[in-house]
């Protein structure tokens, strides 16, 4: 008995070392928005996707000590929740591009412990500080391997074509068919099931008892891709949702959809697969950019365009969340550099106005406990660096805000970025006294 007390009193005082949550810490969601201990949680975070992987790193001033002074960064600026990366499929070329490595599943059925006990070094640290994370299990697109890696897996893509650079209709033609693919949809579990089983080794606490986490994501963009592919696209949204709530009673659900630019152009749709009572809240991504609402040297021309269709786009998706009694978050939104530079520190203004817009609906969400819940800008790349005369990700590299398929730089805020650090801090601070 002295053992297992002894035992039980340094897991207590560990906990409390990092941190640790009261089981009251979980976000909920009461009233279309979200809550802890039953006060109103409206928040600005960011997309930190890579932050899992940062432990990993050899040398602290890449890995460890990186990543601390980057969460102590975000926090004294008022960014208190991160979407991170945890599920990442396969090795080598896909769709053309090199993907993010080092990943979770390596091979089929074979995982990489370390990986989870390098986010467990990221969650530590985030709950020290009063953190929260979401946690995106796969992804529907390449970069991390995703759901054309279980299709290969299990013989429904060929090698050839999951490498080969597809045509957008290629691509949507292959990602589709994983709705249908009972193999894939398995094996997709397995790993959520190894996720979940996972005890943090520095906290000692399994990843489904941890506050820290506020929620778990089917995916990062899941689209059915096809219209064909959409009765079985929300079967799997239905079913994993599910399948997760019966593993795990304390965390929100969510889809990671990007809203109607992601459900077929079809707000009903979107609002149709928020309104599952396993689906705790909606999401919406915003890209200007690669939805064509201007061209590379035009974004000045094209800005009060960009800055009307973002308003719309969220008070769209916002009427429609009000309708099914569930909050939205904006979790990805973004834009490059005034003169579409990658160089750190180089003018943002039009991005700026860009934030300034979805931080507003965000303000004023707070003030009348609306339903837009909080946001996620994409994405933080810290104290990482373009390097020069490099456009993409190169394995050794520091990982920044964007991912390996995209130009280092492209839609990175990094932490010499002032006026946009200006600009969260100062709308940081009204939501807080709104809430106050």
């Amino acid at each position: 008995m002295k053992t297992i007390r002894g035992f039980g009193l340094f897991m207590f005082l560990l906990s409390f070392a990092f941190g640790g949550y009261a089981q009251s810490d979980f976000v909920k969601v009461q009233n279309q928005h979200f809550t802890v201990n039953g006060k109103p949680y409206y928040f600005i975070g960011t997309n930190y996707w890579y932050g899992g992987l940062l432990a990993l790193q050899k040398d602290p001033k890449h890995g460890k000590q990186r990543l601390i002074e980057e969460l102590d960064f975000l926090k004294s600026k008022g960014v208190d929740n991160l979407r991170v990366l945890v599920g990442s499929e396969g090795e080598g070329k896909i769709n053309g591009v090199n993907r993010v490595k080092p990943v979770l599943q390596k091979s089929q059925g074979v995982y990489s412990k370390e990986i989870l006990e390098s986010l467990d070094f990221l969650l530590a640290e985030m709950a020290k500080r009063k953190m929260y994370a979401v946690l995106f299990l796969s992804n529907n697109w390449e970069w991390s391997g995703g759901f054309l890696q279980y299709l290969n897996w299990n013989g429904r893509t060929d090698l050839e074509t999951m490498q080969k650079k597809m045509s957008w209709d290629e691509l949507r033609d292959e990602t589709s068919k994983f709705y249908t693919c009972e193999p894939c949809k398995n094996d997709y579990l397995k790993q959520l099931d190894y996720i979940f089983a996972h005890t943090n080794i520095y906290t000692g606490k399994k990843y489904v008892d941890d506050a820290t986490i506020m929620a778990w994501e089917l995916a990062n963009e899941p689209r059915p891709m096809r219209a064909s592919a959409i009765p079985a696209f929300k079967t799997w949204i239905k079913e994993v949702a599910q399948y997760i709530k019966s593993k795990d009673l304390h965390h929100l659900v969510t889809i990671g959809s990007e809203g109607t630019q992601g459900t077929e152009d079809s707000l009903a749709l979107w609002k149709e697969i928020h309104s599952y009572p396993e689906i705790d809240y909606s999401t919406i991504h915003i890209w200007a950019k690669n939805w064509g609402w201007f061209k590379a040297d035009s974004i000045k021309e094209a800005l009060p365009l960009i800055l009307s269709n973002t308003k719309n786009y969220i008070r769209l998706h916002a009427t429609a969340a009000e309708a099914i009694n569930k909050p939205l978050v904006v979790e990805e939104f973004g834009l490059p550099r005034d003169e579409h530079d990658f160089k750190a520190g180089t003018e943002t203004q039009y991005r700026d106005q860009l934030y300034q817009v979805v931080l507003d609906e965000l303000l004023a969400g707070a003030k009348n406990r609306g339903v837009v819940g909080g946001l996620n800008f994409w994405g933080f790349g810290g104290t990482s660096r373009p390097i020069e005369g490099q456009v993409f990700w190169k394995d050794g590299d520091d990982f920044s805000g964007d991912p390996p398929q995209e130009e280092q730089g492209l839609n990175t805020v990094y932490d010499n970025d002032k006026s946009t650090w200006k600009l969260i801090r100062k709308y940081a601070k009204a939501i807080k006294k709104a809430l106050d």
